[in-house]
């Protein structure tokens, strides 16, 4: 039978050595700075295009607005206005996938071997000799 047929409890499960463990952790990190490389730019871009800001500004109103902070420089218009709300709400979104994005490979190790282990300790118990004087305690 397939292992995508068997009940997840009976598929095979691997742990990734350290080594491939440690190259997926760097590929799910290149994602997540991608990701914010490619959102700080949009901010960027918007902050000095829309916001009428100097290059340095929009970096830093980017970046802050990015990181929770909050905007620094005072905004003008209402089109700017728009794009800071809008790119308020879209980096809350972003922080938040980038997270998630970089913890999943730790959680997933920290899962596996935790199942590796109730697995390993219920073959265990199915293999160690019943105590024959269980009436005695």
């Amino acid at each position: 039978m397939p292992n995508r047929y068997k009940p997840l409890h009976l598929q095979s499960i691997r742990l990734r050595s350290r080594t491939e463990f440690i190259w997926h952790q760097l590929r799910y990190t290149a994602i997540g700075l991608g990701f914010m490389t490619i959102s700080l730019g949009v901010g960027i871009l918007g902050y000095h295009f829309l916001g009428q800001i100097n290059w340095i500004n929009s970096l830093l109103n980017a970046s802050m607005i990015l990181s929770g902070m909050g905007p620094v420089s005072s905004l003008h218009g209402t089109v700017a206005k728009l794009f800071a709300s809008a790119f308020a709400l879209y980096s809350g979104i972003v922080y938040l996938a980038v997270s998630a994005v970089l913890l999943y490979p730790i959680v997933m190790r920290l899962l596996k071997i935790l199942h590796l282990q109730a697995l390993n300790t219920a073959s265990d118990n199915l293999h160690a000799q019943p105590n024959i004087y269980a009436d005695d305690e």
